[in-house]
């Protein structure tokens, strides 16, 4: 039986894709592919996985054990491949965003992952997003949630850190060094589960009736009313349109050329540890991004598309 791990990230169109294959149980059932999404993953299957200060290292056996059944019953009950998709697994956007930086312990978590698999897993597939909009949404999120608005020196550690999307590829390629590690750009999915779908499964899934986003990052009114309800500073949120833009002009260029940077790497066969997949077909009439390979790179927010440029472009 084929495994697939769809790892996310967060904020490229997770929940949508996880929505669509519940939705298309049928057509799943049809070609024998199992489903374990985060309503089952995060009800105890995956406990004592990651430590914690209750999860010891039997706890982390009786995981595996627990895996090790389902995945077995799985088999036995026809199923050919198995997608499991759930975001959580490479770590969070709160730990993220406290550390100021992109998934910084994603391979020792994959690497316990892929323990607790037994080198079951054939397919890890990432979703990478440009750095600038994935920043900003997971901070409106955020804010969304209770936490505070970031400070500004905290969003210039953040725009100007190390870390990208190459880092979490090599330790995710690293930590799960038998599998196929697929990377899939969510300028090419977002709206469209179905193109994810294919992305993560190669099948062609049932088309989306209609481009689908759910849990759509906050606008600026409605985080300014967020905070007033909570007695907050709403002129901390400020923007020109409804789209909440956090960073100023120098830190979203450092981002979007950081963001080229890695799509060129991807491009250029990421040093053999990944493979970009690029050919997910196109959206409708009015909707189209541009043909040809994903070489440079392209922004994409909720609610505005636009071509991401290197620095002085």
């Amino acid at each position: 039986m084929q495994v697939i791990l769809h790892l996310g990230a967060h904020r490229t169109g997770t929940t949508s894709f996880q929505a669509y294959v519940r939705r298309n149980s049928d057509f799943m059932r049809a070609r024998r592919i199992g489903f374990w999404g985060p309503l089952r993953t995060r009800k105890g299957l995956f406990a004592g996985i990651q430590p914690t200060l209750t999860a010891t290292p039997p706890a982390a056996r009786r995981a595996r054990g627990r895996i090790q059944f389902h995945l077995d019953k799985a088999e036995r009950n026809g199923a050919k491949s198995l997608l499991i998709s759930d975001e959580n697994m490479i770590g969070t956007m709160r730990l993220n965003m406290r550390r100021r930086s992109l998934y910084a312990d994603v391979g020792e978590r994959m690497a316990r992952y892929a323990a607790a698999f037994d080198g079951r897993i054939d397919t890890v597939v990432l979703s990478v997003r440009s750095l600038n909009h994935y920043w900003t949404s997971v901070a409106a999120y955020l804010v969304s949630r209770g936490h505070q608005v970031p400070e500004p020196e905290h969003l210039l550690r953040i725009a100007f850190g190390p870390r990208t999307w190459r880092d979490v590829v090599a330790d995710v390629a690293c930590a799960v060094p038998g599998a196929r590690i697929v990377v899939v750009p969510f300028e090419r999915t977002a709206g469209r589960p179905d193109a994810m779908f294919r992305g993560a499964t190669r099948w062609h899934g049932p088309s989306s009736a209609s481009e689908t986003w759910l849990n759509r990052s906050p606008g600026v009114t409605e985080l300014r009313d967020l905070l007033t309800e909570r007695g907050d500073d709403a002129d901390l949120i400020s923007g020109a349109t409804d789209r909440w833009t956090p960073f100023d002009p120098a830190a979203s260029a450092a981002m979007r050329e950081a963001y080229l940077d890695d799509m060129h790497w991807l491009t250029a066969g990421a040093d053999g540890l990944a493979k970009l997949t690029e050919d997910l077909g196109q959206r409708g009439a009015g909707q189209t991004l541009p043909h040809g390979p994903l070489t440079r790179g392209h922004g994409y927010d909720e609610q505005e598309r636009r071509v991401a440029e290197p620095r002085g472009g």
